[in-house]
């Protein structure tokens, strides 16, 4: 009796360690919201206080069954979501945020994260309202800066203000050279992504009236991998992918990342609006997909507004960017230097 109790208790461990192995593999899907069950948009950083990697992300009211086909109202009326991890592949709900009434509103969108000195800087897409219709009168979209010293309290900063601009969403932010440099979609320019400067991160000019590639698209994100930059750009069929030298003039890539359905399930249409994290030699795409293909949908008409998030792996190879969907991602995001 006593071996065969030391064998149970040698080989228990064993069994947890291969049962804790399974569990660092990221699932699918990524992330799910509890609520609504519309998670999009996500932006993430790490929380250098409370040592935990942030998701914060639009948050739509995808289980919404509206007698109009056509209303948008679902995609309306909810705050930020947030969700919280140790390693960047299991994700826990941690609720919403609540920002300052003067400078936002009832419905957010598609917040941008940076971090510099100290503080968190979010550039969130507002929307004056609850609108039924894609481009209603009154529904005038705007770009509101906040600040934070804790990633919970925030402040309001400034609206972006651009000269013959309007309808402006869809914020990337990232330092280029000594100054910054922010790309955004705007509506009133046949939807395409523009950009401008900012010696602040409050007052920002722009670069030029062309676009920064002729494709309409929107939720762009900039960042730095493998000795160049890199803008992607959710096109609606998969994500457009540009690099550069000096963040200025670009290259598009041929194709599209995300086009393709995946095989696993809930992953199974192109892939939308995403966020980049490089860690060190890595890069990992956090993206978002429409859930219109799963076997849900089949017998509920609305099945295809919820929309999850899932990651993989980017991967840098004779001078493009390629992803696989379908392979396993179990490398931790590491905390980055200080």
């Amino acid at each position: 009796m006593k071996t065969l109790l030391s064998i149970l208790v040698v080989a228990l461990p064993i069994a947890f360690s291969g049962g804790a192995y399974a569990a660092a593999v990221a699932p699918k899907p990524l992330y799910r919201d509890p609520v609504y069950d519309g998670a999009a948009d996500v932006s993430i950083i790490y929380d250098r206080t409370a040592k935990l990697w942030k998701m914060f992300y639009t948050n739509r009211r995808a289980t919404m069954k509206l007698p109009d086909p056509d209303d948008v109202a679902w995609v309306h009326g909810t705050a930020i979501g947030v969700a919280t991890s140790s390693d960047g592949l299991q994700w826990r709900y941690q609720g919403t945020v609540d920002f300052p009434k003067e400078c936002t509103d009832v419905t957010q969108w598609a917040p941008e994260l940076y971090y510099e000195n100290g503080v968190y800087h979010m550039w969130l897409t507002v929307v004056p309202g609850i609108f039924h219709r894609w481009g209603a009168a009154g529904a005038d979209v705007r770009i509101e800066h906040l600040t934070s010293t804790d990633l919970a309290k925030w402040d309001c900063e400034s609206t972006l203000k651009l000269p013959n601009s309007g309808r402006l969403i869809d914020a990337s932010v990232m330092k280029v050279g000594q100054g910054y440099r922010m790309w955004y979609k705007d509506d009133r320019a046949g939807s395409r992504i523009l950009a401008a400067d900012s010696k602040d991160l409050r007052t920002w000019t722009k670069i030029s009236e062309q676009p920064v590639n002729p494709t309409r698209g929107e939720g762009p994100k900039a960042f730095r991998f493998n000795g160049y930059y890199w803008l992607i750009a959710d096109v609606w069929k998969g994500l457009m992918v540009l690099r550069s030298d000096d963040a200025l003039n670009w290259t598009e890539q041929p194709g599209y990342l995300l086009a393709e359905p995946g095989r696993k399930a809930t992953d199974r249409a192109a892939g939308q609006h995403a966020d980049v994290v490089v860690d060190g030699e890595r890069a990992f795409i956090y993206y978002f997909v429409h859930q219109k293909n799963e076997a849900e949908a089949a017998n509920d008409s609305r099945w295809h507004q919820r929309t999850v998030i899932q990651v993989a792996e980017l991967v840098y190879k004779d001078g493009k960017l390629e992803v696989n969907r379908d392979a396993d991602v179990a490398i931790p995001l590491r905390a980055p230097s200080p």
